[in-house]
């Protein structure tokens, strides 16, 4: 339904360059701190295969738009970058909708296409997933992509290779083609990296080839012998000019970048003093980011990690659950601050202003935090009078565990706290409280 005429080779046809994907490419290159080279050229790639009607891909072989860079795994471990291209996504290969035949989806053919080629740096599984995950955060918090794997927004093609221990020679690789999940793609390589393990162990050999991976069965599967370049017949393509970017233009780009996550995340990690874990939520997407810097912006210092949990705990699994962005929340960034400050300040216990005045702000949302808890009735209070007839009641209610509490059990007291909280409705102040029950207790 959305196949072009340029991509099913009709005569006359000629291609034209997209400018957003250079204006992208540049963005992630200069976030990864590669080089962004003012000069680049696209290349025909040929092959004959049903998901390329035309015979060839337009891609960029000799002049890449980036070269170098590196992307900072949450370990500390560096995975160095060798170059990032521009080329034109293919049709979609289906092998199981039909009994006897492989079908082919055009529908992506022609879309633009950013492949990030890695140095040999990775070690396992675990990095593998890590390193997608940095680079699915990355793309998503520049607007390049929405980074699902499952609709192939991102894909990847695994190389694996095993080597003795101590060895410093890199064995023969071999490539997975088209793993559209992390969690298949950790499978995948454990399969192929024991597969080649007990190849070499058994006295065989390895040989390079391209291989497909069974979900199903979580095992790989021979594809075809794999092509070196030569058998692609490279050549400059004749009919798209040469990419010539300017300084300044580069410069226009990384001015309009926002502030990238892993920055974000530093600073409100030491600067905020806010916990790894909850800066790295905070940073996750970038619209959970900025939302956040909303309430850094406005609310007092001592608010700022009681904010980040109620973002991570209360806000987000809001979001999740009403398939709705933070920005559409309906209770503003004041009131927020204001029912958080209602906690801190001991007017209304945490559990109180969750569990009943949050969801009634958000029935409520023209109404004032302090307002409405009073509306409700849901304000504590350290009045004496009304502690001590409460107090006088729990305490009545159970003499046994008053006697060993005099004894010296001194750990009672929360049991006594907690059914004097309950007898109050959760409106006793909790300083307060105490101090009574203590006085009472001798």
């Amino acid at each position: 339904t959305h196949v072009s005429v340029i991509s099913l080779a009709h005569p006359g046809t000629l291609p034209r360059l997209n400018k957003e994907a250079i204006e992208f490419a540049a963005r992630l290159g200069l976030a990864l701190g590669c080089r962004v080279n003012l000069f680049s050229a696209f290349d025909r790639k040929n092959y004959f295969y049903a998901d390329l009607p035309k015979g060839f891909q337009t891609t960029q072989n000799d002049h890449p738009i980036c070269t170098g860079g590196a992307v900072q795994l949450p370990d500390g471990h560096t995975v160095r970058l060798h170059h990032m291209h521009l080329e034109e996504d293919a049709g979609k290969s289906l092998h199981d909708q039909d009994p006897r035949d492989s079908l082919i989806d055009l529908n992506r053919a022609g879309v633009p296409l950013l492949e990030i080629v890695s140095e040999p740096d990775l070690r396992s599984g675990e990095q593998v997933a890590a390193y997608m995950e940095a680079l699915r955060r990355l793309v998503r918090w520049l607007g390049i992509s929405d980074g699902n794997m499952e609709e192939g927004s991102l894909r990847c093609d695994v190389n694996i290779s095993v080597r003795p221990a101590g060895s410093e020679r890199l064995g023969q690789r071999c490539e997975i083609k088209n793993v559209n999940s992390m969690r298949f793609a950790r499978k995948a390589i454990e399969y192929e990296a024991n597969r080649q393990i007990e190849i070499l162990q058994s006295g065989g050999r390895i040989e390079q080839e391209t291989r497909g991976f069974d979900p199903a069965t979580g095992s790989t599967f021979s594809l075809r012998e794999k092509e070196d370049a030569h058998d692609y017949r490279y050549f400059p393509e004749p009919d798209l000019p040469p990419v010539r970017l300017t300084p300044a233009f580069l410069e226009r780009v990384k001015n309009a970048m926002p502030p990238l996550p892993q920055v974000l995340e530093k600073a409100f990690s030491e600067k905020l003093g806010l916990p790894p874990d909850a800066a790295a939520l905070l940073t996750q997407e970038r619209e959970t980011a900025e939302f956040f810097q909303q309430i850094v912006a406005a609310a007092p210092p001592a608010l700022l990690r009681p904010a980040a949990n109620f973002v991570v705990n209360r806000l987000l699994p809001w979001a999740s659950s009403e398939g709705k962005p933070l920005a559409a929340l309906p209770v503003g960034i004041g009131q927020i601050i204001d029912f958080l400050q209602l906690i801190e300040s001991g007017q209304l216990s945490a559990s109180t202003a969750n569990q009943r005045l949050w969801p009634a702000l958000l029935e409520k949302p023209a109404s004032q935090p302090a307002a409405l808890a009073a509306e409700m009735n849901l304000l504590q209070t350290a009045d004496a009078g009304f502690l001590d007839a409460l107090a006088d009641e729990v305490l009545a209610k159970f003499p046994d565990k008053v006697r060993e509490y005099q004894k010296g059990k001194r750990g009672l007291i929360g049991f006594f706290m907690g059914e004097l909280m309950k007898a109050s409705r959760g409106k006793a102040d909790p300083q307060a409280a105490t101090q009574v029950l203590q006085k009472k207790l001798g």
